[in-house]
């Protein structure tokens, strides 16, 4: 039977059993779509990332990640997690890149004893979403949207985040955006918590892809572009946020927690 190397990586964490944990499965060449979708059903994690070389000389890599029901455009802690992979196999290298279908190129660099993932930057707008404050179960200050998949709900003060008890699946039904509650924080600049229910997550532990656009909304409301952040899920996250022009810089720890091989059937 066909054996894949695996790794499940807790990124953006503090140690094990922290943070977000993601699974990296790097390939010669892609599976068909339907394997890779099964593969990250049956790891059943927010997102599996898959690796191959890139032939193209645009990046050292082409990534692409699964949740346990889609494919989706970008997904920040699982490229962490996959830098991590790649770099703990090269003491050598500083750095790794990686292309992708939908967010460009996007980097991993080692910082002392954390990593660094280089996003876009999403810019938001104010928006309205009475159906998803419904879900949400408590009224924001405000609603600002990316116009894509993101959506922002700042909200008075951490407590009110921390509190939050969403209906999970009237959110899914609605769409598979990233529903984001946000608030300034106690200890952190800023605090959050990510729910994508309609993607198969009903609560994600750490986001990246959310922070790359919290890092400019929040940047604009404190005056700085260097901010610590917290996401406020059970397991729990730390990162620090840079705003570098049109990229944002998360960064924060990778711990591998399980080292194996996927079995194929034939």
């Amino acid at each position: 039977m066909p054996r894949l190397s695996f790794a499940q990586i807790d990124a953006f964490a503090s140690g094990p059993f922290t943070g977000n944990p993601a699974a990296v499965i790097p390939l010669d060449a892609w599976l068909p779509v339907p394997v890779m979708q099964a593969i990250a059903a049956e790891n059943n994690l927010a997102e599996t990332a898959f690796f191959i070389p890139d032939d193209t000389g645009q990046a050292d890599y082409v990534l692409r990640w699964f949740t346990p029901t889609l494919e989706i455009a970008l997904c920040g802690h699982a490229t962490l997690a996959s830098g991590h992979y790649v770099l703990s196999r090269a003491p050598e290298k500083t750095h790794v890149t990686f292309r992708t279908l939908k967010a460009g190129v996007l980097e991993v660099r080692r910082e002392g004893d954390a990593l660094s993932v280089a996003l876009p930057a999403f810019a938001t707008k104010p928006s309205v979403d009475d159906d998803a404050v419904a879900a949400l179960g408590k009224a924001p200050v405000e609603i600002w949207s990316d116009g894509n998949h993101r959506t922002l709900f700042l909200y008075e003060n951490e407590a009110d985040v921390r509190a939050l008890s969403p209906d999970v699946r009237r959110l899914g039904q609605l769409s598979d955006f990233a529903y984001t509650a946000t608030a300034a924080g106690d200890h952190y600049d800023f605090v959050s918590r990510v729910f994508v229910p309609g993607a198969g997550v009903d609560e994600d532990p750490v986001t990246g892809s959310a922070h790359a656009a919290l890092t400019p909304f929040w940047a604009a409301r404190l005056g700085k572009t260097e901010m610590s952040a917290f996401q406020a899920s059970a397991r729990g996250g730390a990162l620090q946020c840079r705003l570098d022009g049109d990229r944002v810089w998360l960064s924060g720890g990778c711990v591998t927690v399980i080292e194996g091989e996927f079995i194929l059937p034939d």
